[in-house]
């Protein structure tokens, strides 16, 4: 049997003792992980309930020693002020936590990265009456944040924030990636998000400061920031298509904020015109978290030569489900040809002239056409209209010639003068009301209705001349027409003659309506 030498010997005796030690130093290790877990998972629950004003839970919670700290845990549950009627106000799938030792041994401790997932955040509604605009803005009293998190990685978080009402649906943003740097209790931490929009889809990014978060009443906590929005589509808005881009920037609470941004859609169409137009806005809007209602003050949108203003809101109406459009739209500066592009299908505007308008704006949810659900409400009125088309134009000449018993004279204006009138469009069709215009020598008003996918024309209403009828023609046909006369004469005109257009937009048939001729009316 061969003999160790001395040196073999005692380097054997060495290993022995490293390996005991290592033994012992693990072994201490993990009986310390296993008190430090016992004791950091009750001190991690006080303070969380202190700090968040809640009933916290957790189910598992593991902490390791070495090589450097180590934390996890499972099933976190926030319930804010012990409520049951509500939803958690937080609940975490998992967490996971490192940190250098020497971090953690002085307050505030310090974990230079955390990782969350399936974080559901779920806001409840305040509670009491609602606060006063300087109790609002009042400075947020936040005690000393024992635990600093340098970072959090929480990609893939929900954030809902329920309504007051309970039979509304909260509001959710999905937020596909969430990074949140120097987070703690009594300071605002620094966030980047990208957000999931369902409707224009696409992703929003935004960048910002949230907090501090403010126990008592979690919709105020303040939030600030910037977005950016690119290639939204429109077109799953039935009605109408585009690419939508938007800026913007914001701040407020989470139950409350106030936004500013601008929108461009370069490849704005209505499907009923399929004409697009350089669509810009600017806006200023403020959102209620609660319901997610939107107060819109105001929005300012261009698009070829019009400008057009609106305020109103994007609401819950009774009895319907989802958002309604209601605005009061203001044209003070725009072109009849520019809305015409939107409507109607025609290359070529059947009309020109300086346009202005109010009208009341009503969008109502669901799945159908833009066109057949959009409700207007309003008046109009057009300077020195003129008819792009050479047959309807003729036909105003003409009027204007008969209208002033020269029915030869070819110097005539060619303008259209005072069309105005009132209009209300529901299920795809417009309904006119005292619509009426001038020209030289004479004036029309009629009511009647135009189909904005049929383009179909039903009108009724009055010409008023200067001349009497017979002198509207010359010939055999004035001779005759002189047995009229009387039929046609009303006070203070020479004539008055009650007439019909039919047909269509691109053939429209235009007639003396006999039966209310020979009714007297």
């Amino acid at each position: 049997m061969q003999r160790l030498t001395p040196l073999k010997t005692r380097r054997r005796k060495w290993l022995i003792i490293a390996g005991l030690s290592i033994a012992v130093i693990a072994l201490a290790a993990m009986t310390l992980s296993l008190f430090l877990s016992r004791w950091a998972r009750g001190w991690i629950v006080s303070s969380l309930s202190e700090h968040y004003d809640s009933q916290v839970e957790l189910r598992n919670f593991h902490i390791s020693l070495l090589p450097s700290v180590h934390v996890s845990g499972e099933g976190l549950v926030f319930r804010h002020k012990r409520r049951t009627d509500v939803p958690p106000l937080v609940t975490l799938e998992s967490f996971e936590a490192r940190a250098n030792l020497l971090a953690l041994l002085l307050p505030p401790r310090r974990f230079s990265q955390v990782v969350l997932r399936g974080l559901l955040i779920q806001v409840p509604p305040k509670q009491g009456a609602d606060k006063s605009d300087d109790e609002r803005n009042r400075p947020k009293q936040t005690k000393k944040s024992p635990i600093v998190l340098q970072t959090i990685v929480a990609d893939g978080t929900t954030l809902k924030i329920i309504s007051r009402k309970p039979d509304k649906e909260p509001l959710v943003f999905d937020i596909r990636k969430l990074t949140l740097q120097s987070v703690r209790t009594d300071g605002p931490m620094h966030f980047r998000a990208v957000l999931t929009n369902a409707k224009p889809p696409g992703l929003i990014h935004s960048e910002g400061e949230f907090g501090p978060w403010y126990a008592p009443d979690p919709g105020e906590t303040p939030i600030s920031g910037n977005y950016t929005f690119r290639n939204a589509n429109l077109g799953v808005f039935k009605g109408i298509s585009g690419t939508l881009a938007s800026d913007g920037a914001y701040r407020g609470q989470l139950g409350r904020l106030d936004v500013k941004g601008w929108t461009d859609v370069p490849d704005f169409a209505v499907s009923a015109g399929n004409h697009p137009v350089h669509l810009k806005t600017d806006f200023h809007a403020v959102v209620d978290g609660t319901n997610g209602d939107t107060l819109l003050e105001p929005v300012n949108a261009t698009f070829l030569n019009s400008s057009v203003l609106a305020r109103g809101g994007v609401t819950n109406k009774p009895g319907t489900k989802g958002k309604t459009v209601t605005l009061d739209v203001t044209v003070s500066q725009g072109r009849v040809e520019d809305m015409l592009r939107l409507a109607v299908k025609s290359e070529k505007p059947i009309l020109t002239g300086a346009i202005s308008f109010t009208t009341k704006f009503e969008l109502p949810p669901g799945e159908e056409d833009v066109i057949d659900k959009l409700a207007l409400d309003g008046r109009f009125g057009i300077d020195a209209a003129k008819f792009t088309e050479f047959k309807l134009q003729e036909k105003v000449n003409a009027l204007s010639r008969s209208g002033r018993g020269e029915p030869e004279n070819e110097n005539v204006e060619n303008v259209v003068s005072n069309l105005k009138g009132h209009f209300v469009m529901n299920t795809g069709t417009i309904r006119f009301s005292d619509l009426s215009f001038a020209v030289p020598g004479a004036s029309v008003r009629i009511s009647g209705t135009y189909g904005l996918r049929t383009e179909a024309l039903n009108f009724h209403g009055t010409v008023r001349l200067q001349a009497k009828v017979s002198e509207a023609t010359t010939g055999v046909k004035s001779f005759f027409l002189k047995l009229v006369d009387p039929l046609f004469k009303k006070k203070n005109a020479g004539a008055v003659i009650p007439i019909k257009i039919g047909g269509t937009r691109e053939k429209p048939s235009f007639g003396i309506d006999v039966g209310r001729t020979l009714n007297g009316q």
